[in-house]
């Protein structure tokens, strides 16, 4: 019978909906302060349910409280529980934890976070130990991660029945001087249609992101407020306006002004429901993810009442191109409102140049 390691960073993406770059440390500590909820838990239900649904023996081994106990108990499981967690979890006892189910014999570790858990498992777990990201990080830039919690089960499933492969894979965080890093790679259960692609820096070709910008800006009114999500190339309207954006976060325009600057959930919530509003989404380079990977400000609440229709998605050519035909990913933690965004959209890629291509849920 195989065993399961299964440990939950109960603060994970708790900065998210807040307009927060992460959920470590002092960050997690200021989302609370905010009111910031993580979706830690919930997520790692809907991945066990999906793991339940299969009848499989196995033996589930898991951390006291929400670092997984509390989970697995829910989904009917009746795990073993190991070790002893202080009233405020810390990288610390995730590192414990990892090294307490190599000790016990685990053949697989599932453990649900983002890119600073998947950095915690990293210094344990090395690169030759088989692990598994349910996502519910801001970031998730690493390709440790399934698409969405409900594939993560399916992959634990496809593992348990010895009917998948393993493959390494980048673990990716932003580093002291606030760049972008590999740490090393972890040893995943591999399905190119169910783990995501770590992110990559997609090249640009001087001038496409202002001639995407101009493409927009001819067609601003000022009936609309403009959400324009993190990313360069949304920001590209920005800087054609001359207005101060957030790079990583989440700004508000109209009539030409910066509404709100840097929002969070509630900020957003609070223009939709004054001005009829539109979305202005990029595509994170080679993973193809639209919604779901660091904008979680724009939650299924703001998205349903600003309308799908209202989707403004922008990338050049090159980023369009590296995906080799996948399609573009949404995981935005409402599964009805996912299958309701799948289908086809247009995505501006210059002056007078669009293309059409596929948002799915899986690839």
């Amino acid at each position: 019978m195989k065993r399961i390691g299964l440990v939950v960073n109960p603060v994970a993406g708790i900065g998210g909906r807040v307009g927060l770059k992460g959920s470590d440390g002092e960050l997690s500590r200021k989302a609370k302060s905010y009111g910031g909820v993580s979706q830690a838990s919930h997520r790692t239900v809907e991945a066990l349910q999906e793991i339940l649904c299969a009848n499989i023996d196995f033996a589930l081994l898991t951390y006291p409280y929400l670092m997984g106990e509390t989970e697995a108990v829910e989904c009917g499981y009746r795990p073993t529980v190991l070790g002893h967690i202080p009233v405020e979890t810390t990288a610390e006892d995730t590192k414990r934890a990892a090294t307490d189910f190599i000790e016990r014999g685990a053949d697989l570790i599932l453990f649900t976070g983002g890119d600073g858990t998947a950095l915690d498992i990293l210094g344990v777990a090395g690169d030759e130990f088989p692990v598994l990201g349910i996502p519910a990080g801001v970031k998730m830039h690493s390709g440790v991660f399934a698409i969405n919690p409900r594939l993560a089960g399916r992959l634990c499933i496809s593992f348990l029945k010895d009917q998948t492969g393993t493959k390494k894979m980048e673990v990716m965080d932003w580093d002291a001087q606030g760049s972008l890093k590999l740490f090393g790679y972890l040893m995943v259960p591999y399905d190119q249609n169910i783990i995501q692609s770590g992110k990559s820096y997609i090249p640009v070709e001087e001038g496409d992101e202002e001639a995407i910008a101009a493409e927009i800006l001819e067609s601003i009114s000022d009936r609309y407020a403009y959400i324009m999500g993190p990313g360069m190339t949304a920001k590209s309207v920005m800087e054609r306006l001359g207005l101060p954006y957030a790079l990583l976060g989440v700004d508000v325009i109209r009539e030409g002004h910066v509404l709100v600057q840097d929002a969070n959930e509630k900020q957003l919530l609070s223009v939709v429901e004054q001005f009829p509003s539109k979305i202005v989404l990029g595509i994170v380079g080679g993973q193809g993810f639209l919604l779901g990977r660091g904008n979680q400000q724009i939650s299924p609440c703001v998205i349903r009442k600003v309308g799908k229709e209202n989707l403004i998605v922008v990338a050049t050519e090159q980023k369009v191109v590296s995906l080799h035909g996948r399609p573009l990913l949404v995981d935005t933690g409402d599964t009805e409102l996912d299958k309701e965004l799948t289908g086809y959209v247009r995505i501006i890629t210059g002056y007078r140049r669009s293309a059409v291509h596929r948002i799915s849920q899986t690839r």
